[in-house]
């Protein structure tokens, strides 16, 4: 039987890294030797010999910690937003001279989120209008999420790939932010709500039918299986893969 992953939770005072300190502590094959917060050194990652990291941080954190990882020869499985394109470039180039270094960024980690978006993305080839909305609770500092980002991305590129036309809108007045935020040209909606944790529903509309493909997390304990799925997987798949599907093998 093989050793146990060292495993360390950056961000672990926060909603989403008290869950995945639960997680790893509970993962027979996982060992969890540190948890880390705002104001931790990150040198606790060596002396505690981790060989994975868990980054549930902040936006303004995450570059930092995820770059000493790599640096050190320690995998990241990364949930923290903020990861613009640059910000990835940058980041591949690092992972370029570390060669054994795997990281996954990971805008949801909800299997049956990563499944809707994947399904999502197949499903809008096919229909003439596309449009997301997504709802969280109101503590949730970015808009639109991550997930509606990833989805709008994977559906726009499908949508391209099959010479879809921009979906119809024959808007010609609105109010500041009605037909939400343009996403790689698919319109995006949030919604902060109390109440609320994670809901995304697409919707596709063609002529005389509609297609909404929804999914909810109700509990943050709804994303730990994917987070364990990415602490068994980022070792074996060095460099950077962007979105847990990477890991799903969607495409067999």
């Amino acid at each position: 039987m093989s050793a146990p992953l060292k495993v360390a939770v950056l961000g672990a005072s926060g909603r989403m890294g008290a869950e995945a300190v639960k997680a790893v502590g509970a993962a027979n094959d996982m060992e969890l030797v540190a948890t880390l917060g705002r104001g931790d050194s990150l040198e606790i990652l060596l002396e505690t010999g981790a060989t994975h990291v868990v980054d549930l941080s902040v936006p303004a954190s995450t570059e930092a910690n995820v770059r000493f990882a790599v640096e050190h020869g320690i995998h990241a499985v990364v949930g923290t937003t903020g990861w613009d394109d640059a910000k990835r470039e940058s980041l591949t180039a690092l992972l370029s001279k570390n060669p054994e270094s795997g990281v996954l960024i990971a805008p949801n980690f909800a299997l049956g989120s990563v499944l809707a978006s994947a399904f999502a993305a197949t499903a809008a080839r096919y229909f003439e209008s596309v449009e997301i909305i997504e709802l969280h609770h109101p503590n949730k500092v970015d808009a639109p999420s991550g997930t509606a980002v990833r989805t709008a991305e994977l559906i726009a590129a499908e949508r391209a790939a099959a010479g879809v036309a921009p979906s119809p809108d024959a808007t010609e007045t609105q109010l500041d932010g009605a037909r939400g935020a343009l996403v790689d040209g698919v319109h995006v909606h949030s919604v902060r709500l109390r109440g609320l944790v994670a809901h995304q529903e697409v919707l596709l509309g063609g002529e005389g039918e509609q297609l909404t493909l929804r999914h909810d997390s109700y509990d943050r304990a709804s994303f730990m299986p994917g987070v364990l799925l990415g602490l068994r997987t980022v070792a074996s798949r060095p460099g950077l893969t962007y979105g847990l599907d990477g890991y799903l093998e969607l495409g067999r």
